[in-house]
């Protein structure tokens, strides 16, 4: 019997669909008393377990070996956490006009969040770009946003996310940094096994993150914050995000240009520079915001499915433009180019590959 598929004509991909009902039922039905402790302690240790999974899942000799293509590397990686902070930082003045407060912080958050691996490995594939420097990219601004994500927290948003207490600092080591050095100490007995069980790990994966926003949105429920977001405000920041979004994809694909550049590499640069992770960005968001995570997570959720979307299209009107390696990619980027029933498969799959991003 053929498995249903989700149907191609939908806008929304299934992930986020998940999401967006989470927060109904939080909405509907919230944790409270035991049942928020309950709820609380399950999301901390599936918090833990992502983390887990996130090392031991990353190979450390593919890593070492993408060093090679350092350049493309260090490009995403200031555009992730260089260029994309510094608008987060330039929108300041929208916080006491167009934003709440709660929800500038949740924006200038998303803008320190790592870049996803899945889906800017889909989206170079299937726009015909570098796709082993899109895969290194995203693991290594995964990598670095594990200290880098949190420091930049600290720093930027101060008391909104929790301060930079030595009591955050502690929950940030043992919650994030010790699970994932776990993960990677222990590779070598489990990464067999987690390539044999790749589907159930994902499904795994992905019902963590729907606890943590569950735990997160239940919070804002019970304190009634949600009292305080309108719909002209989350309007507003609808298009601010649209804003936020075009000037990451024009800056990533000329700025690349401008660099020397060629056609596979630009491609990688811009789609691993462009797009936040939502499977790093939340369980990160549990840790620093603590009570007030559900508020600060919702620009995230929501520039999340707009890049889906947007890139999807972009993608598709790349893989039609003729492709022509760099001299600098051709170390790394040795398959041959995709046949056109590969590309039409990628061009079927790249939105189902992508929600397992995040």
């Amino acid at each position: 019997m053929k498995r249903p598929s989700w149907p191609s004509w939908m806008p929304i991909d299934p992930y986020i669909a998940a999401l967006l009902g989470t927060v109904g039922l939080a909405a509907l039905l919230p944790a409270r008393d035991t049942a928020a402790d309950v709820a609380s302690g399950a999301s901390t240790a599936a918090v833990a377990f992502l983390f887990f999974l996130y090392g031991a899942r990353l190979s450390t000799g593919e890593a070492l070996e993408g060093l090679r293509h350092w350049r493309l590397h260090l490009a995403v990686l200031l555009c992730t956490f260089t260029l994309f902070p510094l608008l987060g930082l330039a929108a300041r003045g929208l916080e006491t006009t167009l934003l709440t407060p709660e929800l500038y912080s949740g924006l200038l958050f998303l803008t320190l969040v790592p870049s996803t691996i899945q889906s800017s490995i889909a989206f170079t594939s299937l726009a015909r770009g570098n796709v082993p420097a899109a895969i290194c990219a995203g693991s290594f601004s995964s990598l670095a946003g594990i200290v880098l994500t949190p420091l930049l927290a600290a720093g930027l948003l101060g008391h909104s996310a929790g301060g930079f207490s030595a009591d955050s600092l502690l929950k940030i080591v043992l919650q994030l940094l010790v699970p994932f050095l776990a993960g990677q100490f222990l590779r070598r007995w489990v990464g067999s096994f987690l390539t044999r069980h790749k589907k159930v790990l994902g499904l795994v994966d992905r019902g963590s993150i729907l606890l943590v926003v569950y735990t997160a949105f239940s919070q804002g429920m019970v304190q009634g914050i949600w009292h305080q977001v309108s719909p002209a405000r989350l309007g507003a920041l609808l298009g601010v995000e649209a804003v936020l979004l075009t000037v990451m994809l024009t800056l990533t694909w000329y700025g690349a240009k401008w660099l020397g550049f060629g056609r596979a590499d630009r491609v990688a640069i811009q789609f691993a520079g462009s797009k936040k992770s939502l499977a790093a960005g939340l369980p990160m968001a549990s840790v620093l915001f603590g009570a007030g995570a559900s508020l600060a997570v919702l620009p995230l959720m929501l520039f999340h499915q707009m890049q889906l979307m947007v890139c999807a299209v972009i993608a598709k009107r790349r893989s039609r433009e003729p492709a022509a390696p760099s001299p600098e990619s051709e170390v790394l980027a040795t398959d041959p180019p995709l046949s056109p029933p590969v590309r039409t498969a990628a061009t079927r799959t790249a939105a189902g590959t992508a929600r397992r991003s995040g």
